[in-house]
């Protein structure tokens, strides 16, 4: 019998490990590929007359300035836009391109005054602390990564044969889930069935914990619908409180939804079968 209330009562406090806070490798590697750009544009630290300093830089080699953007905070490849002068939205990049454009960016946006004030005396450093900062938005990444490694182990003590990241082409019987083309986190089959399992966690609260739990509502009776199928899903984390009602609606909707408590039952259905 299912009960949510116990569902609710055993999701876990957290799945965050100490390798989970930063990816120092990647921070690395990240630095790494602009040091010699940002090496040069230490040249600017300090000087009194930044302009001419600018100027001297650019005629030197103009290719220095495209990682300016790194310095506050914003990566080229987000294509991140701002209004100019004319309140017309622009690239942040389109401020590199002259030394008109890039005094006007290094004034603005404040670094002019952290360039003179000395705070930084290398900014190859500094960056290396920007990466981590930024690095902190893949965490949410690295949390789904440490709950399909719980997942997996689970199924792996229990010795429960399974494959990962198995895409839907893979059972085209099932017609009902259309021309979307679905990955599925895990697949287990058994003598009397298949089942394709999503693994997520949430920590914290947000619209994508309704947006998941709509979507697998709406998948879980197109795949259940075929007797050598069933959907079953494993998730779990605190930030299922913030979206209860939701995941209520799907619990009572969709048969099998497990945490990494529950899952223990999951497992001795399917050895039992």
């Amino acid at each position: 019998m299912k009960d949510f209330n116990l569902f609710m009562s055993q999701l876990s406090e957290t799945n965050a490990t100490l390798e989970s806070f930063t990816d120092f490798d990647k921070v690395s590697r990240n630095v790494s590929r602009i040091a010699i750009k940002l090496n040069q544009l230490n040249y600017l630290l300090g000087k009194s007359d930044l302009k001419g300093a600018i100027t001297e830089l650019f005629e030197e080699n103009p290719s220095t300035f495209e990682v300016l953007d790194i310095l506050v905070a914003v990566r080229s490849s987000d294509n991140k836009k701002v209004l100019n002068d004319d309140y017309k939205p622009v690239l942040v990049q389109y401020y590199f391109s002259d030394v008109e454009h890039i005094f006007e960016f290094i004034e603005k946006t404040g670094l002019a005054e952290v360039f003179a004030s000395k705070k930084i005396t290398n900014l190859v450093d500094y960056v290396f602390g920007v990466e981590v900062g930024l690095d902190t938005n893949a965490r949410k990444n690295r949390g789904g990564n440490i709950m399909a490694a719980a997942v997996a182990k689970k199924f792996t003590d229990a010795g429960v044969e399974f494959q990962t990241e198995v895409n839907s082409t893979e059972f085209p019987e099932i017609t009902a889930l259309g021309a979307d083309l679905k990955r599925f986190d895990f697949v287990i089959a058994t003598k009397n069935k298949t089942y394709l399992i999503e693994t997520n966690y949430y920590n914290g609260g947000g619209s994508k914990l309704n947006e998941t739990a709509r979507s697998y509502s709406d998948i879980a009776p197109k795949i259940n619908q075929y007797p050598q199928y069933e959907f079953v899903w494993i998730t779990d984390g605190q930030g299922w409180h913030s979206a209860k009602n939701k995941l209520e609606e799907a619990y009572s909707i969709i048969p099998r939804v497990y945490n990494l408590t529950s899952i223990a039952e999951f497992i001795s259905d399917i050895k039992e079968s």
